[in-house]
């Protein structure tokens, strides 16, 4: 019989980095903003259903939840058929530093790609999570198990520990970046119940200049830039 777990509430503000091109992308196919909107409607009717818990959520919120099937194994969610995972995390930089090291692997694994000149626009946005069951990995007894759950490649070990605490009603997970140079905490939730609101709260504009062996981001408001240096199997600041 495996140990108890020790859980515990957890009530705080997430953050999420995504792509700041969906608006502009379909902008570019048509004339009009009446025809945008008609593009958008078709688009939205190609995708799986956003499951009946999350349909109050803005789509920010509930996309993570839609896609029943992943195309590869993340730290908390396996390939294929799986339960949906929201990932942030407690500062927006930390969801920063996530997606450089994600532009990172691509760029790796298709090293016939240029890198861009211009640099990537993204959007941070944050929002209030509350929920009565969280597991925290950095804290004791959890983080005697630290290099498991912050193994920069093999993620075993954290996907079969989703899969128990999803069975026992868990609703999220705390765990250090195994990306950011200062291993900052990261935030896995679970269910869309988690959301304290429908919509996000707050929005940031990134930009992220990819160069070899490196990436600088800045953020417009409040101004902030610095510069990572790409690691082997994490990032460090330059």
């Amino acid at each position: 019989m495996p140990p108890e777990l020790p859980y515990k509430p957890y009530a705080n503000t997430v953050w999420r980095l995504v792509e700041a091109q969906h608006i502009v992308s379909t902008t570019k196919l048509v004339d009009s903003g009446e025809e945008q909107e008609l593009l958008e409607h078709i688009l939205e009717t190609t995708k799986p259903p956003v499951p009946p818990e999350c349909q109050h959520l803005h789509y920010l919120l509930s996309t993570p939840f839609r896609y029943g099937r992943y195309p590869w194994d993340s730290r908390f969610r396996r390939k294929g058929e799986s339960a949906g995972v929201f990932y942030g995390a407690e500062e927006a930089i930390t969801a920063v530093a996530e997606t450089v090291w994600q532009r990172k692997i691509f760029f790796e694994g298709s090293p016939d790609t240029p890198l861009p000149k211009a640099p990537g626009t993204y959007t941070a946005f944050s929002v209030a999570v509350r929920v009565p069951a969280a597991i925290d990995l950095t804290e004791p007894p959890m983080s005697r198990d630290e290099a498991l759950w912050t193994d920069p490649a093999d993620y075993s070990a954290c996907l079969d520990f989703a899969d128990r605490v999803r069975k026992e009603g868990c609703e999220l997970i705390r765990y250090a970046s195994a990306r950011h140079p200062d291993g900052l905490p990261n935030i896995a939730v679970l269910t869309c119940r988690a959301f304290c609101d429908p919509d996000p709260m707050q929005f940031q504009t990134w930009h992220l200049f990819l160069r070899p062996g490196r990436t600088q981001v800045r953020r417009e408001h409040p101004k902030v830039s610095l510069e990572f240096k790409l690691g082997p199997t994490r990032l460090e600041f330059a």
